[in-house]
């Protein structure tokens, strides 16, 4: 009965569009969901993000749930997501790929999910790192434990929208660092981020990932940048 007097006082809209979400609807309106771009990557292991990283590491296997388009439904999501504190999105986009994910065998050894972490100072500036709801529901779907502490930023840096590919390169190889034990040798680590454009970031956080004797890498985003 509250929820209802809320929503009807303070209705909720759509992370997408904006629009008033009905009684049945949570964060993304039906007709986001049916207007979202959806890449089908984790039908296909030699798919396009796949590709990305082919001659750069050796990736066991990689997949974003949409395609992220200039001024469409999922930038729009991603910013209310990264800036507006609605962390609401990350779980429902989680709970969404996990249902997807989990009939896909080479996700099916996964020893940890390891989100792209921010630098504690921008921790501090934004109160949350974007992809941490998104992991811990994929880390409850499909039953994987969620780490945190291997994988850290070294060194605090401005946006990296606006850098070249070899500038974002060059910066992205020195910011990263791990922290890991015997007990971590050998395993499978799901590497995630929010959206991937260049992939230099997530190439330079996997190969620190790398430096763990006989450790194997996967990559999943929540979504992909897409001319």
């Amino acid at each position: 009965m509250w929820n209802h007097l809320l929503n009807l006082f303070f209705p909720k809209s759509c992370a997408g569009c904006h629009s008033f979400l009905l009684s049945d609807e949570l964060v993304i309106c039906t007709h986001c969901r049916h207007e979202i771009p959806l890449t089908n990557f984790h039908k296909n292991q030699e798919n396009e993000m796949f590709q990305k990283f082919y001659g750069r590491i050796p990736l066991e296997f990689g997949a974003a749930l949409f395609y992220f388009h200039k001024k469409g439904i999922v930038q729009e999501m991603m910013h209310q997501l990264k800036y507006k504190g609605h962390q609401e999105i990350g779980t429902i986009v989680g709970d969404w790929y996990a249902a997807e994910l989990k009939d896909v065998e080479p996700l099916k050894n996964i020893d940890y999910i390891i989100p792209v972490p921010l630098h504690k100072r921008r921790f501090r500036e934004r109160g949350y790192n974007q992809v941490t709801m998104f992991g811990k529901a994929l880390a409850q779907n499909l039953a994987i434990p969620y780490e945190e502490s291997i994988l850290y930023r070294k060194l605090y840096t401005k946006t990296q929208t606006k850098k070249s590919l070899l500038g974002r390169a060059e910066i992205s190889n020195t910011i990263f660092d791990i922290t890991f034990s015997e007990n971590h040798h050998g395993k499978h680590f799901l590497l995630i981020d929010d959206v991937i454009t260049t992939g230099s970031t997530l190439e330079a956080c996997s190969r620190e990932l790398l430096k763990i004797p006989n450790a194997k890498i996967s990559i999943i985003c929540m979504a992909m940048s897409h001319s």
